[in-house]
């Protein structure tokens, strides 16, 4: 591959944000796009419903486990070669996946989308935060990146729904082939690639090891509470097991010579309520695709098509929220102000979504609080993650972006198991309390559990990055001086 250290042109700037904005968009988007194909695969291959966690809990623990791993790797090998083996591996993997015939290979396949996977999210971001380092463009950028990552899900319950009615359950993983294909050929022209100057440094094994067991057991555990439920003593254990090794990780960085996480960059008080705040709203946002899901298809009859369709209003509102909030908003009031007002937009969200019975409407009772929640998202999540990677050491850009990545997983895969216990907890108290015939009314006092669950999420994402973000101008004041250091600075490689 070329080498060049010049900088890029505005126009090559734009097209990287383009290919990294693929990049992201396959990785989120393949964590719904696949559930909507589970029940035609199920019946294709003929695994049962225990089986059938395993397609999603495979790329889940997989990715969790591996994303600081592959952040890391990417500030060592370089982001352009990162960047390149991600997207082919990705890409075979799907390709394995699409044409597996058996159960077995399925998982694996699964798997090895989220190995690939892990490399490849945080490189994209990390690409996009060491591309875009003047603050009106970075603003530009992060919103149109935010929305894409605030908006995949819905995007993959609509492609889903498409792929699966019109073609077959396969092509919900062939599609990453196609999508890889073009950002391949965008990352060998667009993405620059930087020679490295001064000693490469060493990847911190020790670290490596423990992070990786510690976030496997922690998304093992919740996805095992999920299913088992949080009486199964394999829960606790893995638990436990995960706050053991968790620790042990923070220790270690503390005397590591090469530390995987050098733990400034999450002490800094801006990157740490940012990192919260993607990670509470992950846990938040499940409330609103699983089980708005469900209503839909289960109580309103609606097709998978339908259901995509139905979250269309909800991905424009986040869209448009996040080029006012990252172009207009961010600069004028910070961080501190908008993903506050964000948070306590989606809890109102979820509140008005506690109301939905057997006799709403789409358009008069579903739609708004839809809408209300993509605008939220359109304000927290770019706000935050261009909090979390401003400031941060070029060397080290590539394991911030990947705590970015990590705190989503983290937040999804507890708010998975939280409100799924949680809404079928309700589901049985009401079935104890009004007979067995009263199913339907069930999931419905389920969904509005969840919903609750998900507003009172939002409501202390609210209160936690009010108290923890900085002051608009302590915070900007920070991030021009660190960026002028920088500046001052000779390149490191990427």
């Amino acid at each position: 591959m070329p080498e060049t250290s010049a900088p890029a042109t505005d126009r090559r700037r734009w097209l990287t944000l383009v290919v990294v904005g693929l990049a992201q968009l396959m990785v989120v988007l393949d964590a719904t796009v696949v559930n909507i194909a589970l029940p035609s695969a199920q019946a294709d291959l003929g695994f049962s419903d225990g089986q059938r966690q395993w397609i999603i809990t495979a790329y889940s623990l997989a990715f969790g486990s591996l994303l600081l791993l592959g952040g890391r790797l990417s500030d060592l090998m370089g982001r352009k070669r990162t960047f390149v083996i991600g997207l082919i591996g990705f890409a075979v993997a799907s390709a394995l996946g699409g044409a597996a015939p058996s159960f077995e290979l399925l998982v694996a396949a699964r798997a090895l989308q989220g190995v690939f996977g892990a490399l490849l999210a945080p490189t994209a971001l990390a690409v996009l935060t060491t591309t875009f380092t003047i603050p009106k463009e970075r603003a530009r950028a992060f919103g149109v990146f935010g929305a894409i990552a605030g908006a995949g899900g819905a995007v993959g319950l609509l492609l889903g729904g498409v792929l699966t009615e019109a073609f077959d359950w396969r092509w919900n993983l062939y599609i990453n082939v196609a999508i890889a294909a073009v950002a391949l050929v965008g990352a060998f022209v667009f993405v620059p690639s930087i020679a490295r100057t001064g000693p490469r440094p060493k990847l911190d094994i020790p670290g490596t090891l423990l992070v990786s067991a510690g976030l496997f057991a922690l998304v093992y555990g919740f996805s095992h509470a999920e299913t088992d439920g949080w009486d199964s003593p394999l829960t606790w254990g893995m638990l436990a097991g995960a706050v053991v090794f968790l620790a042990g990780f923070v220790v270690w960085q503390t005397r590591a010579g090469h530390p995987l996480l050098p733990l400034h960059i999450v002490r800094d008080r801006n990157r740490g309520a940012a990192y919260l705040s993607v990670m509470i709203a992950g846990a938040g946002m499940f409330g609103v695709f699983l089980f708005v899901t469900y209503y839909l298809q289960l109580t309103l009859g609606y097709s998978p098509i339908q259901t995509g369709l139905a979250f269309l209003p909800m991905i424009a509102m986040l869209v448009l929220a996040a080029q006012l909030g990252t172009n207009i908003f961010v600069p004028r009031f910070g961080p501190k102000v908008l993903v506050p007002i964000g948070m306590t937009i989606a809890a109102s969200g979820m509140v008005w979504l506690t109301f939905l019975d057997a006799t709403s409407s789409y358009a008069a009772h579903v739609m708004p609080p839809l809408m209300m929640i993509g605008f939220a998202m359109g304000t927290i999540m770019p706000a935050s993650m261009q909090t979390a990677t401003l400031g941060v050491d070029r060397e080290f850009a590539g394991v911030a972006s990947a705590m970015v990545n990590t705190s989503q997983q983290v937040g999804g895969s507890v708010g998975t198991a939280l409100l799924n216990t949680l809404a079928a907890t309700a589901a049985t108290d009401y079935l104890l309390e009004h007979g067995r015939d009263a199913v339907g009314d069930a999931m419905i006092a389920s969904y509005a559990a969840a919903y609750w669950w998900g507003a009172g999420f939002f409501a202390l994402g609210a209160v936690v990055s009010a108290l923890l973000f900085r002051r608009r101008n302590q915070g900007l004041s920070l991030s021009r001086e660190i960026e002028a250091e920088e500046a001052a600075e000779p390149t490191l490689a990427h």
